[in-house]
């Protein structure tokens, strides 16, 4: 069985699947490793413009796989605690991957984002959610911590302190209503509509010039990073120099609102 499944339901878009439904898409090796191969294969694919990932059946992804964390490559030789570490790089470059893509992506939260899957959602630019979603930090149900592939940094980010503290202390469920109140998501759909809702978006995004949405991403997330406004802002400003100076979009984007059509961005001159 193929655990990870790439489809392009329209032109430029690349849906990503997760594939164990009987685990919920529960984060073992054999599904995780597949998962970032394929993130970054699409990442260097130019005919893609968006990716929208999700998971198959009820869930999108519930985490660690309690039955069996599946075989770890490269890890012969290693004593316990080395094997420890390796196995938790491996999940963390998933998490880097997803936000090192060209790309924007977008999650489209089928069902539980649990533990490690809620990272997956996070590590992602845009979540929409199925009205039947839900979220959990489940480290902390587990005795361990919630802490864990950037948590503790994306979802304050994304939902501001104080919620990141009482979600991850406490443990329990965000369903996906309270998630688009408090911005962990942009919206919730009903779950058939959730895919094209996805894809819709996916393909707005796709027609616009390919290093204007690029250096948009980065620019977003270096934000995050930024130790000041001053720091960040000059950034921000070069990125629009390169476009401005580079490329022949901005006149193409003036004259297409004279003539009433939707612009061709060609990204050069």
């Amino acid at each position: 069985m193929t655990f990870v499944v790439v489809d392009h339901p329209r032109p430029g878009i690349a849906l990503v699947t997760l594939n164990r439904p009987e685990r919920m898409n529960a984060m073992a090796f054999d599904v995780m490793i597949p998962f970032r191969d394929a993130l970054e294969e699409i990442s260097n694919d130019n005919s893609v413009r968006a990716v929208v990932v999700t998971g198959a059946g009820r869930g999108f992804c519930s985490g660690a796989d309690q039955r069996s964390a599946g075989p770890l490559p490269h890890v012969d030789g290693l004593t316990p605690p080395t094997v420890a570490l390796r196995a938790m790089e491996m999940l963390d470059n998933v998490v880097l991957s997803l936000r090192r893509m060209h790309q924007p992506v977008i999650s489209a939260v089928n069902g539980a984002a649990i533990g490690g899957g809620l990272c997956l959602a996070l590590a992602s630019d845009i979540r929409i959610a199925a009205e039947d979603a839900y979220f959990r930090a489940a480290g902390i149900n587990n005795g361990l911590t919630a802490s864990e592939l950037g948590l503790s940094y994306l979802l304050p980010r994304a939902i501001g302190s104080s919620r990141a503290f009482e979600i991850m202390l406490s443990g329990r469920d965000v369903h996906a209503e309270e998630a688009e109140r408090i911005g962990l998501v942009s919206r919730c759909v009903p779950g058939e509509d959730v895919l094209d809702e996805c894809f819709d978006l996916a393909e707005r995004m796709s027609r616009f010039s390919r290093p204007g949405l690029e250096l948009t991403k980065r620019t977003l997330w270096s934000g995050l990073d930024a130790a000041s406004l001053e720091a960040h802002i000059q950034q921000e400003g070069l990125g629009q120099l390169l476009v401005r100076l580079l490329t022949d979009n901005f006149e193409e984007a003036t004259t297409a609102r004279k003539d009433k059509r939707e612009p061709q961005f060609r990204d050069r001159r």
